[in-house]
This record gives C-alpha cells, structure tokens and sequence, in this order.
C-alpha cells in the first residue's frame, strides 16, 4: 500500500477536542460552527468554502507537497473522517488514504496520546518498515512548503522549527508551546516544555530568535518504533506524548533529528476563538474547486 515516491504522511485525527468542546459549549449562543464543535473532530468543522472541513486543506497541502500515501489516525467510534475520506474525490482525487483506529483502553476517558496514536498506525502499516515518514497534527495547517521541507531532507528525522515571534499568538498562548535547544549543526537536543527565563536564554540564537515545535516530524520508521512503544505515560497528563518518544529516540541515537527553520504563521484550531482567525485564513489563501 505504500507510495514511496510520493512520501508517506501520518495525520494525528483521533482525539476527543477536549478543550474546543468545552470553549464550544460556553460561548455556544445558537451558533452554527459552535454546535459544529460540540459534535465533531475540530479538523471536521466546516471552516471553509461551502462547509469544507481544516483536514481537506492539510490534505491538498500535503498533495501539493508531494504526499500521496496518507494515513489518517482515528478514533474507534469514528465515522465522518473515514466516510468522507475513503475515496477521495474532486480536488483530493489521487490520494491513496488509509486508517488506523485508537481505541481508548477499559478504564480511561480518552486516547491514551500522541505516541500511542503513532505506534497505532506504525502497527496499521507495517509496510512502512525501513522507510521515513511524516507526522502531523489534524488542527494545524502547515503550510505546503514547511510539508516538503520535510519530504526533501536528506535526514531520516527532522521537524520543522518555528520561528516563535512570527507565529502571530498571543503571548500568553505562546508561552505554552515548547521551546527547541539544538547543536551549532541544527540537530535537536531537547524540547522544552514550559521553559524558564533560564532555557529561553539557552535556546535563542545568535539573532535572538527562538523555536519552537507545532508537532509535525519525519522520522524513520525503524527509530521511532522501539520509544514509541517504550514511552511512560506523563505524570500529570497520564498521555502517551509524542515528544517525549523523540526524546527517547535522540537519548539512543544523538544527532538524529535535524531542525528545519520556518518562519511563518500557521493556522492553529484549538478553541472555539480561533474559529474566525481560520475562517479569515482560508478565505485569503486557500481556493478548493
């Protein structure tokens, strides 16, 4: 099933939207989108031109990248995502999509993370063995040149560093992201989250520029595998979190995941407020026929 020359992409699209169907349902004032939220994945929301959801324009990015194997990662009770996503038609037509299920185990409310959605569809497609591949949020759209970025590295792993002061977030939101400190060569050697005033003078540049991570990766198969099935479950979060795998992947293999400057704003669904902000996005840059 693999389509190795067109690169293989992993879309995260299975968990429960936690915090946009709380936003959702106190600012819910008979709006339509807002009911939309309560009842759908944020990346199904009908955002776009004639109802289009978020994940349609990440997947005509990612054509465009060069993508054509795409894995979507799913919840067990998931019906939208696969009925509309099987066979991709009209400006989607051509790619060849797939899913792997994230069940939630007895005795949770929720998926058990990020790294534990990733191992999902890593045991989905053990065809991807001895290969690369990318990772990527579903609420994120990440533009069509950070995804080929990606697919055009030499490096087995990398992810793209953002530039922290063009990403146009509040600076109390921003605040919450992850930092990057890497080597003077560019690989990563820690993702900082909740950084002290301490790190971030650790991690700025020479420029005074700071990165920071929004979760999209290439890895290779045969590294990620063994941390994302030995990863703990985080002590607050009881998750499974991606970037503590890669954590565990460069404590086994230093200087293995390279950093690739961005600089540019990336569209983030995390809350019922950046309903409009997306919606403004979409209609400036993104015309799907």
């Amino acid at each position: 099933m693999s389509n190795a020359s067109t690169g293989a992409l992993v879309v995260l699209a299975a968990g429960l939207s936690s915090r946009m169907k709380r936003s959702a349902a106190a600012g819910l004032q008979g709006s339509g989108l807002a009911l939309e939220a309560l009842q759908k994945s944020k990346s199904m929301i009908g955002l776009g031109s004639g109802g289009r959801p978020l994940l349609d324009y990440l997947l005509l990015n990612a054509r465009d990248a060069g993508y054509g194997d795409i894995v979507i990662v799913v919840g067990e009770r998931d019906e939208e995502i696969r009925a509309r996503y099987r066979k991709p038609v009209g400006a989607l037509k051509g790619l060849t999509v797939s899913f792997a299920v994230q069940s939630i185990p007895p005795g949770r409310s929720k998926p058990p993370g990020t790294a534990d959605a990733l191992l999902c569809a890593l045991r989905a497609r053990r065809d991807l063995r001895g290969g690369t591949f990318t990772v990527c949020n579903s609420d994120n759209l990440y533009s069509t040149g950070a995804m080929r970025s990606l697919l055009a590295t030499p490096h087995p792993c990398a992810l793209i560093d953002y530039d922290r002061d063009a990403l146009r977030f509040s600076e109390s939101r921003i605040a919450q992201f992850a930092v990057l400190e890497k080597d003077a060569r560019g690989f990563l050697r820690a993702i900082i989250e909740k950084p002290t005033p301490e790190d971030m003078m650790r991690v700025r540049d020479a420029a005074g520029r700071v990165g920071v991570s929004m979760n999209i990766f290439r890895f290779s198969y045969d590294m990620i595998l063994g941390p994302l099935e030995e990863v703990p479950l985080h002590p607050v979060r009881q998750e499974k979190e991606l970037p503590a795998a890669v954590m565990l992947m460069i404590g086994k293999h230093p200087e293995s995941m390279f950093t690739i400057p961005v600089s540019e704003f990336v569209p983030d669904l995390t809350s019922i407020d950046d309903i409009a902000e997306v919606r403004k996005f979409l209609e400036a840059y993104h015309q799907i026929e």
